[in-house]
């Protein structure tokens, strides 16, 4: 069985959105290996001041939002009336499809707030379905521990250790996906296997990891090759995000929180959030 190595590590950078919301992010708009995500933003702060502004009514069209907090609350509201709120460890999936308008807005827990925030795209024969919202208590999460110091948390899709396959809640997506977080002490190691047609890449927000002899620290994304094995050794106390997905061989048009595949149907998704005929009432 192949093991997948590293083909390229992006670098996270800092960055705002929102009401000034400070975060750090990497983005894959003009990237194929990033699909079928589009865009990581992970928030992470003990001052309220980072991010209290929130992220205020605002559109999206032509994508899917995965949100998963570790730690801290997150307020969600659109236009279709759902409103979810997220405990620690809790995750919300939203299809935008043809157009959604909604609020988010986080609070800490216990002095912490460190949560991601994952846009995955939606293919053309898709982007003008319905919206729909889904939230995941943290309870709901799958979780495997192989000891007191390696857990792995399935949040999408389905995952397969030891000839053990996970499944994670959130299976609805408009794009085959498998979305798990990894957290581990130094020393521990994990393995498993990957749909081989899926591409995959790796997020470390804590610690520092080794992939194949290639080291990956936090705030790095490490874009994986093709294979169906994944091996992964904690070189020091690690959080990994395991990012995997059937790529979406479509040309991508990217205007704010608009993503369609020609610059004519951004042109027409502005029209129709000026005109209010975005969403579906």
């Amino acid at each position: 069985m192949a093991i997948r190595r590293i083909k390229q590590i992006l670098q996270s950078h800092p960055s705002s959105d929102g009401d000034g919301v400070k975060i750090q992010r990497i983005h894959g708009f003009d990237n194929g290996l990033f699909s079928p995500f589009l865009m990581l933003d992970e928030l992470k702060s003990d001052n309220p001041d980072d991010y209290i502004g929130g992220f205020p009514s605002h559109p999206h069209r032509g994508i899917e939002t995965l949100t998963y907090m570790l730690n801290g609350h997150f307020q969600h509201k659109d236009h279709m009336g759902n409103t979810g709120e997220l405990r620690d460890g809790g995750a919300q999936w939203m299809s935008a499809g043809r157009g959604v308008i909604h609020s988010e807005m986080p609070a800490m827990s216990d002095g912490k707030l460190h949560g991601f925030q994952l846009w995955i795209n939606l293919p053309a024969a898709k982007k003008m379905l319905p919206a729909q919202y889904h939230d995941f208590q943290p309870e709901e999460i799958t979780e495997k521990a192989f000891n007191t110091k390696n857990l792995i948390r399935i949040i999408a899709g389905d995952l397969t250790i030891k000839g053990e396959t996970l499944t994670g809640p959130l299976q609805q997506t408009g794009v085959p996906t498998t979305i798990a977080d990894w957290q581990a002490g130094s020393g521990e190691t994990f393995g498993s296997c990957l749909n081989p047609d899926f591409q995959a890449m790796l997020y470390v927000y804590k610690g520092e990891i080794e992939v194949e002899g290639t080291t990956v620290i936090a705030g790095q994304m490490a874009i994986l090759d093709q294979g169906e094995g994944l091996s992964l050794s904690a070189l020091k106390d690690s959080g990994v995000l395991l990012l995997s997905g059937i790529p979406i061989d479509e040309p991508v048009v990217h205007y704010g929180p608009f993503v369609m595949n020609t610059m004519d149907e951004i042109n027409q998704t502005i029209q129709d959030y000026q005109n209010g005929t975005l969403i579906d009432d």
